[in-house]
């Protein structure tokens, strides 16, 4: 089943031209139309797929860094919880909402910060939700009751968002489907460890001074990575650069018949209703799309057992197993190992799967399609749930710490190796709108 990704949810499957330009249809490549602004053929330095390496991996790699930093926001406060309930006087569910409801919001941001990446481009907003980021996360330090820390993580949340946001998009950008897989897997490289780090310097921070410095450090860390973004991380949305483009040829010429293709397709709707499309486009998608929707419960399925596991795995330890804050931390270690061997086994097969199509003598199998990926989901949802058995199973029964841990390493294995396809499969059945489709599957 194949969504047509070439064209907006909703819209009249027509050819670009004939939508909006009247009797006078316009040509579709520059050789046609010499007005057309399009990347050039067969390179053109400015086109983000023909970037050099190098400038591809430095935009990769700032948001993987980036990512870093939020996810491990997400987790440093895991070990800390029943000292902060302590403090403010909570109940167990108002310390469960501290920490997930971090989560909420990155489950609704995407929702707005997609779309709005494909209408402003994804420079401008990855360093607006930075320093949006930046502010509600030092407010959660210095929070002075149970009600400002809660509103102040959401707020906190939902600049984080924006790395679930663009991630998507931007690897769609830059990489080539031959290069799906090594892309994803570098690029959660580093955001996977996030997941490991946070609890163990929440542990150690528990343990031996304020629970508010969780926040405080994380703040640094975001400062600095605002600074390199704003010098390594270049505009990677085509139309905006091709906009830009366009704008400059008409200001050096003079000549306003200078156009993109994006800007013919809406030359009679205004600013507002351009945005307002964007805006709606996600949920257009999560409503009337299977691939989405489908996607969209798997990844709910996968997040609900994610944190669940993250919001009582210290109490296990201390209480079930009797060991310190900072120990217990150690064990998210279990927790990120699996997740960052799953993204890099699933890249690696991902790609030699892709090589393998490609290379086969049948041309009919040779032509890549976004469906293909799905083969690999199968042998993660097989890992996964006998991992979280044996996790259950383990701590259930209070056998040795190492087997629990083995148990929750091979789930984590399962869930990333499951993930890592169906994300690949929604970016490439959904190229012009990658965010956007990112965001409807997340948001489940």
């Amino acid at each position: 089943m194949n969504p047509k990704p070439n064209h907006e949810p909703n819209d009249t499957i027509t050819t670009a031209p004939s939508i909006e330009l009247g009797s006078i249809p316009a040509p579709e490549t520059k050789h046609d139309d010499p007005f057309l602004v399009t990347f050039t053929e067969p390179l053109d330095p400015e086109n983000p797929k023909d970037w050099p390496t190098s400038r591809k991996w430095a935009v990769t790699d700032v948001l993987s860094a980036t990512g870093f930093n939020r996810i491990m926001v997400s987790t440093i406060m895991a070990p800390a919880l029943s000292t902060i309930a302590k403090e403010f006087d909570m109940s167990s569910t108002e310390s469960a909402m501290a920490l997930s409801i971090y989560l909420l919001a990155t489950a609704f941001g995407p929702l707005f910060i997609g779309p709005l990446s494909e209408v402003y481009g994804r420079r401008s907003i990855l360093h607006a939700s930075n320093i949006w980021f930046l502010v509600w996360n030092i407010a959660c330090g210095f929070a002075n009751s149970k009600e400002i820390l809660i509103a102040s993580r959401f707020l906190a949340g939902f600049g984080a968002s924006a790395i679930y946001a663009l991630a998507n998009g931007v690897l769609g950008d830059v990489w080539r489907p031959e290069q799906r897989g090594r892309s994803l897997g570098m690029y959660l490289l580093i955001p996977l460890l996030g997941a490991a780090v946070g609890p163990i310097i929440g542990g150690f921070m528990a343990g031996r001074t304020t629970w508010r410095w969780m926040f405080w450090s994380t703040s640094i860390f975001q400062a600095v990575m605002i600074l390199v973004s704003f010098t390594a991380f270049k505009e990677t949305h085509a139309p905006s650069i091709l906009l830009h483009r366009a704008k400059t040829l008409r200001k050096e010429t003079g000549n306003s018949q200078y156009q993109t293709t994006d800007e013919r397709l809406h030359a009679n709707k205004s600013p507002t209703k351009i945005l307002a499309r964007a805006l709606i486009r996600p949920i257009n998608l999560l409503s009337f799309h299977p691939i989405i929707q489908i996607t969209s419960l798997i990844s709910a399925f996968y997040y609900g057992i994610l944190y669940i596991v993250l919001s009582t795995f210290s109490d296990l330890w201390m209480k079930q197993y009797k060991q310190t804050v900072e120990i217990s931390g150690l064990h998210y270690i279990s927790c990120a190992l699996g997740e960052i061997a799953g993204s890099q086994i699933g890249a690696k097969m991902m790609d030699a799967l892709y090589r393998r199509r490609i290379s086969n003598s049948d041309s009919n199998s040779s032509e890549h399609v976004p469906e293909s990926r799905i083969l690999l989901v199968f042998p993660g949802a097989l890992i996964g749930p006998l991992g979280l058995f044996l996790y259950g199973w383990a701590a259930q029964a209070r056998l040795h710490w190492a087997i629990v841990d083995v148990g929750i390493f091979f789930a984590m294995l399962g869930m990333q190796i499951t993930g890592l396809p169906m994300t690949a499969y929604v970016m490439e059945a959904y190229p012009e709108y990658t965010s956007s489709a990112g965001a409807a599957s997340q948001f489940g």
